[in-house]
């Protein structure tokens, strides 16, 4: 199993549509380890770290997002990071 970190920045309407607490869960579903938090100027930063087939599916879940969301731009960095024990949303 080949596991990386990869930091997303999510740009659109990602805030007050329940993006954090969706990534979250997809992220458990995948056994994937980070965080997602808002950002002061209106996107969200994701922290994706665990199998990389696992993260490159949960990086494209992120163009899409739940419902509410409307996801215009994901900036991508693959990121040498020690990976967390858990997924938190902040």
């Amino acid at each position: 199993m080949q596991t990386c970190c990869v930091k997303a920045m999510v740009t659109g309407k990602v805030q007050g549509v329940w993006f954090r607490g969706a990534t979250q869960e997809q992220a458990l579903q995948h056994n994937v380890t980070g965080h997602a938090k808002n950002l002061p100027d209106g996107r969200v930063e994701v922290l994706l770290c665990g199998d990389r087939e696992a993260v490159k599916k949960l990086s494209e879940w992120l163009w899409k997002g739940p419902s509410g969301a409307r996801v215009t731009h994901v900036e991508f960095e693959v990121i040498d990071a020690h990976a967390p024990d858990t997924f938190s949303t902040r």
